[in-house]
Order: C-alpha cells, then structure tokens, then sequence
C-alpha cells in the first residue's frame, strides 16, 4: 500500500511539473514553442492527473474496509465432514492454494502471473493451521470463504471474486472442518495476501476490474448429491469455469483475467466416458493435450465418477 502512495505522490508531482511546463511555454515568444509546447504539456499534465484520481478512486475502494455478518459458527469437525472437506479441497482449492497442485494447502502461489496485465501481487494464503487461519473463527474462515472479508474487514480481492462463494453452507462447514484437520506445516505468505499495482488500482477506480460481490447472506443449499444435472449445475456455480469459459460457458470473452476458454458445447459431441477421461489424463478425444496452467483439469479430474458425470449431464442439456 505504502509503495503505491509513493508512486502516486510522484504522478502528481509529474502532473503538476507538467502544468508549470505549460505555463511556462505559453509566456514563450516563439509561436512554435508557444503552441506546441503549450498543447503537449496540457495534455501531459491533463493525462497523469486523471491516472492519478483513478488510482485515488482504486486506493480507497482496495484498503476501505468491508462488511459482510459473521456467523456464529463452531463446526463439529465430524470425520464425514473432514472426508468430504478434503474432497473439495482436492478437487478445488489446491489450483491456487498449493505449488503443486496437491494437499496440503501451504499456499505461496502468486496469481497475479496468470493475469493478462502486471496488476499486482496476488498470492494465496498458506491454509494449513500454521497460516494465519489458526487464529481465526470458524464463523470468521466462513465468512472469508463466502464474502471475501478477512477478520480485520479488509477485503479479499481474488476471494470475493471467485466461484467458492456459492459452495452450500454445509459444504462450506466440511472444507472448514478439513483445513482444520491438515497438519501444519510452515510456509509464511504475505498478510494481506492481495497486493494490487498502480495499475491494477487504477483500473480498478475507472471500474475495468470487478470491485467484489455483494454480501451473500442468505443460506445456501445444495441439491441432493447424484449424477443428475441438478447437481452439476451446482458444481459449476462453484467450481471456476466460467472465469475462463464465459459466465454462459459459450467460450471466453476478450479482456477477461482468467485464461480464455473455449464453447463448452464442444461436449456434446462427446460421450461421458470421453468427458470423464478428458479431466482425468488431460487429453481429449482428439489427442489433444490441455495445458494444465489455464485448464486445472488434475484437481478438477480428483472429483468422483458421479459429479463428474453430474457435470457432463449438465453441458450436454445446455441450450
């Protein structure tokens, strides 16, 4: 935060260098310094000053604190619950929560790196209980996973943003019960874990990057679990296909963060055994390999054979 008051300060300095530039120019008396001279400097300065209460706008809307309820949450922490927490943190939360992809979740992966411009750091937490969730409520974990709000109201960039939200609160209360479980392990990552650019803030104050979902307060309830398309939809409301594949999974658009994804209707050429193939090897039926750093098809693969069927279900009934 610090750096990016420092830079600003130094545009405004800029800005205002080039107003007294322009000033200066036109008391000239050469005509062509004169005009040229004044014209430039005045766009100059007229530029850098509106980066600068962009960047302003940014500033205030990143580091303002945020509401959102806690609940009064105490998980029971039953052996079904870490089970079933563990399935959906493998399946799920290891593409931005683990170097490797696999359990445990130590976090220390920079996400920024995948965004199509240098927005900033944004570098997902270590879950493990010697990350910063050890001093956390289950209501307050609750509340950052479906809210994107930390315990001390800052706001959770990439977290208020992603497809998580819309886990059930029951799944919710599992996964909380698994982080739980984990064994520590040490690996310090930065608190806050979003540190956004210059440039980031300034998108983000002329509202060409998303300023967080609004509270979601009401509870969420998941269908009956099956291989129906009632519950593949579910699974992608919250697992993140659509950053990628478009919010109507009819491909990506262009300017979107994640990486662009193709029209899903592909797979209704597909036969279920294909599908379920394609995200467990990351090959399709057309020998094609798919590129694990835009296409997490390893923890997406990890689901079982019924809700990856739930899924296939679901694209193929697709309009």
């Amino acid at each position: 935060m610090f750096i990016n008051i420092f830079f600003l300060l130094v545009m405004i300095a800029v800005s205002v260098f080039f107003g007294w530039l322009t000033r200066r120019s036109w008391k000239a008396t050469n005509v062509f310094s004169k005009w040229v001279g004044s014209i430039l400097g005045g766009l100059l300065s007229v530029f850098v000053g509106l980066v600068c209460i962009a960047a302003t706008v940014g500033l205030v809307k990143a580091y303002s604190p945020r509401t959102a309820p806690v609940p009064d949450l105490k998980v029971a922490g039953t052996p079904q619950q870490i089970e079933r927490g563990k399935h959906i943190a493998d399946a799920f939360c290891t593409s931005c929560h683990s170097a490797n992809k696999e359990l445990p979740l130590t976090g220390g992966v920079d996400l920024g790196k995948d965004f199509p411009m240098p927005l900033g750091a944004f570098v997902s937490s270590n879950l493990t209980p010697a990350g910063p969730l050890k001093d956390w409520s289950d209501g307050e974990i609750f509340r950052a996973l479906r809210n994107g709000v930390d315990p001390d109201g800052r706001w959770l960039f990439v977290m208020s943003n992603f497809r998580g939200r819309n886990l059930s609160d029951e799944d919710l209360q599992a996964l909380i019960a698994y982080l739980r479980s984990q064994p520590a392990v040490e690996n310090e990552t930065p608190n806050p874990p979003d540190q956004p650019g210059l440039l980031g803030l300034t998108l983000l104050g002329v509202g060409m990057l998303p300023a967080g979902q609004p509270p979601i307060t009401d509870a969420i309830v998941a269908p009956p679990r099956g291989p129906t398309a009632e519950y593949g939809e579910y699974i992608l409301s919250y697992q993140d296909c659509r950053d990628c594949h478009g919010e109507n999974l009819l491909g990506g658009v262009e300017g979107q963060l994640a990486p662009f994804g193709p029209n899903l209707k592909l797979v209704k050429g597909w036969t279920q055994e294909q599908f379920i193939s394609t995200l467990r090897t990351g090959v399709d039926p057309f020998d094609h390999k798919l590129d694990p750093e835009k296409m997490p098809w390893k923890s997406i693969g990890r689901m079982d054979d019924e809700e990856l069927t739930a899924m296939y279900l679901y694209l193929v009934d697709m309009p």
